[in-house]
């Protein structure tokens, strides 16, 4: 939802009692972001609380950042930044640094989308910390399609990282879901 300047978005997720998030039933993701621009570049300045529904501990952590996107035709590439500052529920502070490069393809209702991010972070609580950074340090990547008809978007991602078996990981740092995947998603907007 956009009311001026100003951008709200809301998402929410089921984690089917994933360790990593100490069994917590689903997490929703609230945003508000303030956009401007600046000549042919859209800035955009933002606050995400993640919250966590039914984890046996505090689980719940925010994060702040901002993005830079430059569209040219049907191009569209995005640099961005997002800091989580030293919070018990992560063990330390996360810094997710990522670059975004999206195509949609003249005349149909396809895109093609690809992505490629690192996190890194000081460490205060060595399990927690791998909540967010199994095993510490890592690359992350999307190649992928979305198909847009109105306000419904479907999607299929590649997604991987480089995070590979023999780093230690703790019991929180669950790899249970973690590998090259191909993912589908689905979106609604208005």
């Amino acid at each position: 939802m956009t009311l001026g300047a100003v951008e709200f978005d809301a998402r929410v997720a089921a984690l089917r009692d994933s360790p990593r998030h100490d069994g917590a039933d689903a997490v929703a993701d609230l945003g508000a972001a303030i956009v401007a621009d600046a000549g042919p570049v859209q800035l955009r300045g933002r606050a995400i609380g993640h919250v966590f529904a039914g984890a046996t501990r505090g689980m719940d952590y925010a994060e702040f950042g901002g993005d830079a996107r430059y569209a040219l035709g049907p191009v569209e590439l995005t640099a961005a930044a997002l800091y989580a500052p030293p919070q018990r529920a992560i063990g330390g502070s996360n810094l997710y640094l990522s670059a975004q490069a999206v195509a949609g393809i003249p005349a149909t209702p396809f895109t093609l989308v690809g992505g490629l991010g690192r996190s890194s972070g000081a460490v205060d609580d060595a399990a927690r910390a791998d909540r967010l950074r199994p095993g510490g340090t890592y690359t992350d990547w999307r190649l992928g399609v979305e198909h847009t008809t109105g306000p419904l978007m479907l999607a299929l991602d590649y997604v991987g990282t480089d995070l590979n078996d023999d780093r230690v990981v703790r019991p929180i740092g669950d790899r249970q879901h973690g590998g090259d995947r191909i993912l589908g998603r689905v979106r609604f907007a208005f």
